[in-house]
């Protein structure tokens, strides 16, 4: 299944919201009038897209159709989607001079409780193994009863290595342990499921940020990646949580899950838009493989096609 597809699949909620209530306005070339404009922030804010970000999707897609008389209000809409929307690659990435990182290559998973970090931290290490790059999955999800059992399976199913610690362990230490660990046997990737937080804990994101700390004296510029996980199911409540994660940590990109269930997925282009945060992954369902990177051209379409 081509990646436009899985898309397109995976956005049907939030597609029907968006166009069911334009039927064939979509098809319509030229200027858009004061009714059609009307229509369109209807639907547009329906899908949660949100105030600010619907203006200027729609201010953009406005000044397509004048530059291109060609192009109808869909392929408008689509361009400006995409234009607002930015990708980054979740792996290694060569630094200044072209210098590749020190292994291991850490990446952090944050976020809320529940959004799905565990489960991507499985899927992600698979993805590395088959790719030939060893990784280690670590377990600093030390409060959730059986979060490390879970991390457990999902590198069982990986083929991957796990270090966990008992429930009620420094998060911390856990992660100085693994880190050098994972130094000491040449692995590649080593990716850190951190604890479920309410952005609102002050003392859990204070933690966070010295878990970070402690990842840089172990590998020396580690963290090298900050992934947000953020459940697309939660719309705009996501904006609010991705603000606070900012603050406590250095965010890289994010991963947006479970958008294959969500009528609420125009969110994503708020977010992106008002944050300017690039978005590396998103989930589109339970399996090992489903989830693909971020492609903002692919996603745009997937809204309204």
């Amino acid at each position: 299944m081509g990646l436009w597809t899985r898309f397109r699949d995976g956005l049907q909620r939030t597609r029907e919201r968006l166009t069911g209530q334009l039927g064939g306005l979509l098809e319509r070339h030229g200027a858009v009038d004061a009714a059609t404009l009307a229509c369109l922030e209807e639907a547009v804010l329906s899908a949660d897209v949100g105030p600010a970000t619907t203006e200027r999707l729609l201010e953009r897609a406005r000044a397509r159709l004048r530059d291109a008389p060609a192009l109808d209000l869909r392929g408008a809409l689509e361009q400006a989607a995409a234009g607002l929307l930015t990708a980054a690659r979740f792996e290694p990435a060569a630094g200044p001079g072209g210098r590749m990182p020190e292994k291991p290559w850490v990446a952090l998973l944050v976020g809320v409780n529940g959004v799905g970090k565990t489960t991507l931290a499985g899927k992600l290490a698979a993805r590395f193994a088959r790719a030939g790059h060893p990784a280690l999955l670590v377990a600093a999800d030390t409060f959730r009863a059986a979060a490390s059992e879970q991390l457990e399976v999902w590198a069982q199913r990986a083929g991957v290595e796990i270090l966990r610690a008992r429930d009620g362990s420094d998060p911390a230490a856990v992660v100085h342990d693994g880190l050098t660990a994972a130094r000491a046997r040449g692995l590649d990737v080593v990716l850190v499921d951190t604890a479920g937080r309410l952005h609102t804990r002050h003392n859990l994101m204070a933690e966070l940020e010295k878990v970070g700390r402690v990842c840089a004296r172990v590998v020396p510029g580690a963290p090298h990646h900050v992934l947000l996980v953020l459940d697309a199911t939660l719309g705009q409540n996501g904006l609010q949580q991705a603000r606070e994660f900012q603050r406590a940590v250095p965010i890289t990109s994010l991963a947006i899950t479970k958008l294959d269930g969500t009528a609420r997925g125009g969110a994503v282009l708020a977010i992106a838009d008002q944050l300017g945060l690039p978005i590396s992954l998103v989930g589109l369902g339970e399996g090992l493989d489903d989830w693909e990177p971020f492609d903002p051209g692919a996603f745009a379409r997937g809204l309204f096609e």
